[in-house]
Order: C-alpha cells, then structure tokens, then sequence
C-alpha cells in the first residue's frame, strides 16, 4: 500500500481487480417531462440518475467495464425502481446500503411514511428559447446518513481491487457528513493503488455557501488524481478564477482556462490530470461542444475537436459523460488524444 496520489499511467491492470469503476455518491429518481415545462406536464418519463454514479453507468453500458455503485437508498418501491435500472445498465448493485422500513432501531433503518426518502427530481431539458430547469427533492435521502465507516475500504480497494475511484462536488456537500465519507475514501483508495477522479460539479442548490464549499474540496483536492471542473467550477468550488468575457467562444474561453488549470496544477502537485467538457449554448436546441484534457507532468493541452451548431436533445449529465469518456479511454489503454475526443464523444 502506498500513502501518494496514484497517477492515470499508474492504473492497475484489469486482471488484478474485480472492478474497473466504482463510484461513491447519490442516486436520484428523474422525471422528465419531455418537451414541455414541469408546471404543464401531465405524461413524464423516469430515469435514474446521479452526478457521481452516472460515471458508473456510462463506463457499464457504453464502454462494458466492470463498475460498481457506493451509495443507499430506502427499501421500498422506488428504491428498487433505481436499483433495477442500475442493473439494467450493467451497475453492480450489491454495493448498496438499504435502509429498510420497519422502524426497527438500527443503523439503517427508517418508517414507511417518507421520514426518509429516495431522492427525486423533476428535469425539464429545456426549448428553444426557454432554458432547461430543475427541481430537486433530497433533503431528506438515505444517502445523506451515511458517514466515515460504513464502507469497508479495506475489502473493496484491497481485498476486491478496484482500477478507478470517483466521486464528486455534490456528493461532497450534500450533508454533514458526506465529506469526511469521500476524504476517506480517497484516502483509503490512494493507499490501495487506486487511482482517483473527482468532479467538482458544483450546485448552489446542494450548497449555496461558497466558502463552505471551497473549504470542503480544498481538503479533498490533494487526495484526486484526475480533477474535472469548468471555469465557473474551478471559481465556485475552489477559488480559481477565470477572467473570460461571458459568451466567449472555445478559443477565447480555452486561452484562459489554461491559466487557470495551471494555478491549480501548482497548488496540488498531487493532480495528473485536469479537464472538463466545453458548452457554448445557441440555445435549448443547438451547442457548440468541445473538451479539454491538461496532463500535468507534460505540462501539455490536449483538446478535442470543436463541435458546432450541434442538435441536442439533453445536456444534463455532460460532465458526468466527459469524465467516464476518459477514463474508459484510460482504463482501455488508449493516448491522451484518444481521452478527451472519448470524453468529448460521450
């Protein structure tokens, strides 16, 4: 076992580990209710969905990796609904802390009345000129009673092996004890020889306290090895900024970053990689897309091709799909070239 950051050319290979992924974070019913606002729908399709867990299912369902989700949920029928599609994606489930409802006393354990809840949220994409709007319901999740020692490290990262960890900002920040869970787990990664990614993903529905939610990542930060963050990320979530004109296109908007991601690089030598995905919204409909790949060591860009006037249907997710893009490029071997048009792709 080791007490450093493991780097992205350190991934352990496949046959030494029973999982390629594994994923700490909260899982959410979403209810969508296809074109038109929330207030006006009468017919929703449900998915399920989470910052952190969602690269679990994209390196599952598009790439065939082995991945695994850390997370609880409330033992009833919608808990069993987001299982279900978990598995669907190809998600090893029985990693799940249940929380069952017969108010029996113990640790995870809770009523049949809601006390607790399965987190939802209602996720309209957005048309033409109206915008995309969300609306959460996870005050009150089972994810959010978890705290450090409820997850025996030792045996996943050491006994089972596991090639990539990830987790991310909203996990972080969405209960008192989230962070302390996440800081061990890094930890307990790093020291296995699993490598570490994070996005910082930062919602000021989760938590509107900057300060709070710098001084949260900026403690983690030294234990990551890939970090994902846009600008506004790198500014909300750790206190970079970027001085880029709103509106301004990838080539303008890249010239900063990379000051940026550079005056992060510094301040955590731990990191290997930097990047993020890049939006640049016509409207609801039309985006231009690009991404971004910094390898630290190299001192090196690498950028994906940019995308233009690109018909979308759904952004949400998008850094979620750029970070598993890299890493199932990673954990396939595959140049750094490769990551970021896999991430870009995704």
């Amino acid at each position: 076992m080791t007490e450093r950051v493991v780097r992205y050319k350190e991934i352990k290979g496949a046959a030494d580990c029973r999982y390629d992924g594994v994923s700490l974070g909260e899982v959410m019913l979403r209810f969508d209710p296809y074109d038109v606002p929330t207030p006006l729908a009468r017919d929703m399709r449900v998915f399920q969905g989470g910052g952190e867990t969602n690269v679990a299912c994209g390196l599952a369902y598009t790439f065939g990796l082995r991945t695994a989700v850390l997370t609880a949920l409330v033992d009833d029928e919608a808990g069993k609904n987001i299982r279900n599609q978990l598995r669907t994606a190809g998600v090893d489930t029985s990693r799940i802390i249940w929380f069952n409802t017969a108010r029996d006393g113990s640790r995870f354990s809770t009523d049949g009345k809601g006390t607790l809840m399965n987190g939802v949220n209602f996720t309209f994409v957005g048309k033409g000129v109206i915008p995309s709007s969300t609306c959460y319901y996870r005050a009150h999740t089972p994810v959010r009673e978890l705290r450090k020692g409820d997850f025996d490290w030792g045996g996943l990262f050491g006994k089972d092996g596991v090639r990539v960890f990830n987790t991310g900002g909203i996990y972080t920040l969405i209960s008192p004890t989230s962070a302390e869970l996440a800081l061990e787990a890094a930890q307990a990664a790093n020291r296995h020889g699993t490598f570490v990614a994070a996005d910082l993903n930062y919602r000021s529905k989760v938590e509107p306290d900057k300060n709070r939610a710098r001084q949260i990542n900026q403690a983690i930060a030294p234990y990551i090895g890939f970090l994902v963050g846009n600008d506004s990320d790198l500014n909300d979530a750790l206190g970079y900024e970027t001085k880029v004109a709103k509106g301004a296109g990838f080539e303008g908007w890249f010239e900063a970053y990379q000051g940026t991601v550079r005056k992060v690089a510094k301040d955590f030598p731990n990191l290997s990689l930097i990047g993020t995905q890049w939006r640049g919204a016509t409207d609801a409909d039309t985006i231009d897309w690009g991404a971004v790949l910094y390898d630290v060591a190299a001192d090196a860009f690498h950028a994906a091709a940019v995308r233009r006037s690109i018909p979308i249907l759904d952004r949400t997710g998008g850094g979620d799909s750029f970070c598993s893009g890299v890493l199932a490029a990673l954990l396939k071997a595959k140049d750094l070239d490769a990551a970021v048009q896999w991430g870009a792709a995704h």
